[in-house]
């Protein structure tokens, strides 16, 4: 499995959903660098099951352990190894569907290509995989601050054909569905619980912001930064899609609209989203993924179990009705470890430190 990223900054996830622990193995973290496990708790505390009714209702604490690499509180160059144990799962709420293919999920996929059933929770293919990533996203956040004075935000922007017209990033980070804009907020709400109570799901759309990121990362052709940024995003199960500045909305754009032009004191404008020619520009770095309803609804849909035969299934158990708030602090990891690995390839490529 590639479960490995990385050049510099080397992330390996473990674990499955209702395996004993989840965790990471981060390689490539300066020396010296002040790390805690706060730093590590605040990150993973924002994607953490159970913390509202928008969520999935699995208690898990999410308490990270340092196992490795840190020394009184600083770096000390070595691996830094972390796990999180899992003590919410609840494996007897996939009983009487473990031999079948949830719709939406990787189980058919998995059984193709593994040759083994469906899993309590999917395995390695449950969102669970991510606290991996959030918790190495935390180391990552930490080199770009100290060193750069760079900053990663998520938000939700759209739920549904909810949509925000403006975005407040301070106010996303205290609303539970990570929503950008407090004159939606209520209806957001009110559309997650809609289909909640109807035993659905609904999909969104989530921006990531990085800010103060210097000029020059990124190493074209094949390693362009937006490229590696898209691939990071498109790896976090349940987004469909990623773009970048206007995106999609580039092809209603002529060349006079969507060119950045330059003036004396920089760009006047950001069309492009902080990346030209797959190296960053300077300016804040915009994405944004579109994300799927949850596969795991209760409403009865048709499928097959391992032997090919026809059944139906409704998957009950504890499940997001919304993805976006908690894929909000994950695109956030990924970001972040993009980003770091970019700097520290910059570095050793170029010789140059900013």
């Amino acid at each position: 499995m590639g479960s490995m990223y990385g050049r510099l900054f080397r992330v390996a996830t473990f674990g499955e959903s209702h395996g004993p622990a989840v965790g990471v193995i981060v390689e490539g973290a300066p020396a010296g660098m002040q790390l805690t496990a706060k730093h590590i708790q605040d990150e993973l505390d924002k994607r953490r099951p159970g913390l509202n009714v928008y969520v999935s209702q699995r208690t898990e604490d999410d308490a990270v352990e340092i196992l490795s690499g840190v020394v009184d509180e600083r770096t000390i160059g070595s691996p830094i190894a972390m796990i999180v144990r899992n003590t919410g799962q609840r494996s007897g709420d996939y009983k009487d569907i473990a031999h079948l293919f949830r719709p939406g999920h990787a189980d058919y996929t998995y059984f193709k290509k593994y040759g083994i059933a469906p899993q309590p929770g999917g395995g390695r293919a449950s969102g669970r995989e991510t606290v991996g990533r959030v918790a190495a996203g935390a180391i990552a956040k930490r080199i770009l601050e100290e060193h750069l004075g760079a900053q990663v935000a998520a938000y939700t922007i759209q739920i549904g054909s909810v949509k925000a017209k403006e975005i407040h990033a301070d106010y996303a980070g205290k609303h539970p569905l990570r929503c950008a804009d407090p004159s939606c907020a209520e209806a957001m709400e009110a559309e997650v619980k809609r289909v909640a109570a109807a035993g659905d799901s609904i999909g969104g759309v989530v921006e990531i912001i990085a800010t103060g990121v210097p000029a020059g990362l990124g190493d074209p052709v094949f390693e362009k930064l937006d490229a590696l940024l898209a691939a990071a995003l498109m790896s976090i199960g349940g987004v469909k899609g990623v773009e970048f500045g206007e995106g999609f909305g580039a092809v209603r754009m002529k060349g006079s609209e969507h060119n950045d032009q330059m003036g004396t004191t920089g760009f006047l404008s950001n069309h492009a989203g902080g990346i030209l020619g797959g190296i960053s520009t300077g300016q804040p770095i915009v994405m944004r993924t579109a994300v799927k309803p949850t596969a795991s609804i209760a409403i009865h849909q048709k499928t097959i179990d391992v032997s090919g035969r026809s059944a139906d299934i409704s998957v009950k158990g504890r499940h997001d009705p919304c993805l976006c708030p908690r894929i909000a602090a994950v695109a956030e990891a990924m970001t972040a470890i993009v980003l770091a690995d970019a700097w520290l390839v910059h570095n050793a490529t170029t010789g140059i430190r900013k």
